[in-house]
């Protein structure tokens, strides 16, 4: 979770992205001279250093010499990285009219540390910040790549190795463009293997596609890849609800059968609770899984997943099974309560309205979750107590 002093600096940040994209020394110097607070967990605050990282080259000397070749339109570098930003833009025209001129630019790749073709810029993952866009038309962009002969499983160096396959199921980007099925539906068309090397980053070929789906919040994208014929295992399967597949993994005494493990059975329990699978979460409760266990990443409990997510059913579930309500987890300090808080005060509205996180919080108090207002209060937090006290609906949640 974000600190609050960094969300108030939320302006500020803009800004600094916007001088690491465009290379401006000068700009963010000053912005870190004048706001040091706000870059107090950056590794470095040698502008440099900073603009370097974000360009992913290793040294601020790497990033200076390809940005003189670049300057040149002409050149290798030039041709490739106007031809990326046709990508990313979604201009189809420009980017026919680049891969005419110099049809090599197909099978390119990037001088930066992630060695991205152009089709691995489609998957809006992985690469610079600033070009991480879907445009509307990202299907027709990807087909234009495809046809002129790009590599549909080749594999660039962001997330340990990955495919434009790997990259595009996983991106927040093109599922919020409304286009992450048609983009997996056309490079599985052209080939790209569901579970090949790279399809699930770090993970490599041992972990499903599904997994990395579920693990990066892209429920959608890994129940369609299912459909698809993508593998599952226990966790992949409890996430996406699929209790045929989960029942499995498990002897008739509820043992788990050699072909799955605790750690996928509490990975599986923590996605069943983050993505409201009911009958999942029940069945595993049954065969020895602890409502209140401590889950991966942050040792949290499925419980803190539950109230996030504003699942009322899961969340009445798990306080009836024995979850602890007021645990908190091991990264933050932060109970399933503040959670539900911190998310409400920092979530876009649009976001919020599929989100009834005031019943949530009054369900939560209803049933002795304690209201930490030196939590809330809590030096850098400060906006989420003025928020809460400005919030008579919240307000009136918490204290019922």
């Amino acid at each position: 979770m974000q600190p609050m002093a960094e969300l108030a600096s939320a302006p500020i940040y803009r800004k600094a992205e916007q001088a690491m994209a465009a290379g401006d020394v000068e700009t963010l110097e000053r912005l870190i001279r004048d706001h040091g607070e706000v870059f107090r967990h950056e590794p470095t605050k040698d502008a440099r250093a900073l603009i370097a990282r974000a360009q992913f080259f290793e040294t601020w000397d790497d990033y200076a010499a390809f940005a003189a070749r670049a300057k040149d339109p002409h050149s290798p570098v030039g041709h490739f990285e106007t031809t990326v930003e046709a990508v990313v833009s979604g201009d189809e025209e420009t980017l026919q009219s680049l891969l005419r001129q110099v049809p090599n630019l197909i099978r390119a790749r990037s001088e930066r540390t992630h060695h991205a073709t152009l089709l691995h810029y489609v998957g809006a993952n992985g690469v610079e910040g600033f070009r991480q866009r879907t445009p509307k038309n990202a299907v027709g962009i990807a087909t234009i790549l495809l046809d002129a002969g790009a590599d549909v499983d080749a594999l660039a160096d962001m997330y340990g190795g990955s495919t434009a396959l790997g990259l595009v199921a996983t991106s927040c980007h093109p599922r919020d463009a409304g286009v992450q099925e048609p983009l997996i539906e056309i490079l599985l068309a052209h080939g790209a293997v569901i579970d090949g090397a790279g399809a699930s980053g770090p993970g490599g070929i041992e972990t499903p596609l599904v997994n990395s789906c579920l693990a990066n919040g892209r429920p959608e994208a890994a129940a369609f890849l299912v459909t698809r014929g993508a593998r599952l295992d226990l966790e992949g399967a409890s996430g996406v609800g699929r209790l045929d597949v989960v029942r499995t993994f498990f002897d008739a005494d509820g043992t788990l059968k050699p072909t799955a493990t605790r750690q996928q059975r509490a990975d599986g329990f923590s996605w069943a609770c983050e993505y409201d699978q009911i009958r999942i979460i029940e069945y595993l409760l049954d065969r020895g899984m602890n409502a209140g266990a401590r889950l991966r990443p942050h040792g949290q409990s499925g419980l803190h997943w539950a109230a996030i997510g504003g699942h009322l059913k899961t969340i009445d579930l798990l306080l009836k099974r024995a979850a602890p309500i007021d645990l908190k987890d091991e990264s933050f300090n932060g109970t399933a309560l503040d959670w539900v808080l911190f998310h409400w005060l920092t979530l876009p509205e649009e976001r919020l309205r599929t989100l009834n996180y005031y019943e949530v919080a009054a369900r939560l108090v209803a049933a002795g979750a304690t209201v930490d207002w030196q939590w809330i209060d809590h030096a850098g937090r400060a906006p989420l107590g003025d928020m809460v006290r400005a919030d008579a609906k919240m307000l009136e949640a918490l204290t019922a």
